[in-house]
């Protein structure tokens, strides 16, 4: 031992402990029983709460598995109703839906985008509600989250109304079947032939070859000259001179030669008829034609029965006059009218100033007085 422990023990004092610092902290190590209480606590709140746990679970998942499978079945049924309404539209000529889906292109285009529009909504609405219906499950405040959701479509919708409003005129110009691809319509901004149909854009081809790319939302009106069938309407002015009886039987041969021939006889859908006057003028009158035709063929209707009925009154002698009223023949003209007159410093003694010379008036004779 050391020297000053030796001192201590002779003198007979104990020696003093090593002070420590009251603020240091000995960390307490756990026991085995400290363990076996917390894990006897984890247990029991496991065992007081799996019961909710697996009911939430099970809620959720049957949630989900209604969902899928009612969103399975709608798409599929919406397929079979785009599917059917395709076939059976060739059946619809000659009824009060004659005239619809008048090719295959249109068909599929149409049923592409109708079939697209409905499952797209059926999908929304049906996974929405399902989301909306596992945030309930878990007790979750839904108030607010509508509420922001509300105000957050309000701005978007706000915002692009524009994109809104197309897409919805869109949706409805489709559903509706307004026109098609392959039809000739006018839609008051443009003009020309559709060849694709969109939800926001229809494209059009114009008359010189140019596309128009034509947004729904500003098509406020929309002539189709393609549905149903066309009008083929010509006008025959001739002399009022003419025999009225020789004229209507000229014509009336035309319109039966042209309806027995190809291919007119195709694009004629109702004999030519002779509708009489459309009107009578002092020195013209005005025959009037008609037929009805297969859409957008009346224009070449149009241009074969004017050859043919220009070649069927020539053969007949009868004169066709052109406008509204025939020319009146004009009088015979004085030649010294358009003769200027002499200038002062023009030759007294040429042909121009003796043709303008004023004819002297013979003087009476006077008897002298």
């Amino acid at each position: 031992m050391s020297l000053p422990v030796l001192l201590a023990l002779a003198t007979g004092s104990t020696p003093s402990p090593t002070p420590v610092s009251p603020t240091s902290t000995v960390p307490a190590t756990p026991t085995l029983q400290d363990a076996q209480e917390s894990a006897t606590h984890a247990a029991s709140w496991v065992e007081e709460n799996w019961s909710t746990w697996l009911a939430i679970g099970l809620r959720v998942l049957l949630i989900l598995v209604i969902a899928a499978v009612l969103r399975v079945a709608v798409r599929r049924a919406i397929t079979k109703l785009i599917d059917r309404m395709s076939r059976t539209a060739e059946a619809v000529d000659g009824t009060t839906l004659g005239g619809l889906l008048v090719n295959v292109e249109r068909r599929r285009q149409r049923s592409q985008a109708i079939g697209s529009v409905l499952r797209s909504v059926a999908s929304f609405l049906i996974m929405g509600t399902a989301a909306l219906m596992v945030l309930g499950t878990f007790e979750i405040d839904l108030a607010p989250l509508l509420a922001s959701a509300g105000v957050a479509g309000v701005a978007i919708g706000f915002g692009a109304r524009n994109l809104v409003t197309d897409f919805l005129s869109g949706v409805f110009m489709i559903l509706e079947d307004q026109y098609g691809v392959g039809d000739q319509i006018d839609a008051g901004v443009a003009s020309g032939e559709v060849i694709e149909v969109g939800l926001r854009v229809t494209k059009l081809r114009g008359a010189n070859g140019e596309i128009w790319y034509v947004r729904n939302g500003e098509v406020k009106r929309i002539g189709n000259l393609s549905q149903g069938w066309a009008t083929a309407g010509v006008d025959v002015t001739v002399r009022a001179s003419e025999n009225l009886d020789r004229v209507k039987a000229t014509l009336d041969d035309v319109a039966e030669r042209m309806s027995k021939e190809e291919p007119w006889n195709e694009l004629l859908w109702s004999p030519i008829e002779v509708l009489g006057l459309d009107s009578v003028l002092l020195d013209s009158m005005v025959v009037r034609i008609s037929a009805k035709t297969m859409p957008g063929k009346a224009l070449t209707v149009e241009r074969e029965l004017r050859w043919r009925v220009k070649r069927a009154f020539d053969e007949a002698d009868i004169r066709i006059v052109g406008g509204a009223t025939a020319p009146l023949e004009e009088d015979a003209v004085d030649p010294a009218a358009a003769v200027a007159a002499p200038s002062a410093f023009a030759n007294a003694d040429s042909p121009q100033s003796m043709a303008t010379t004023p004819i002297a008036q013979p003087s009476s004779a006077v008897p002298a007085k």
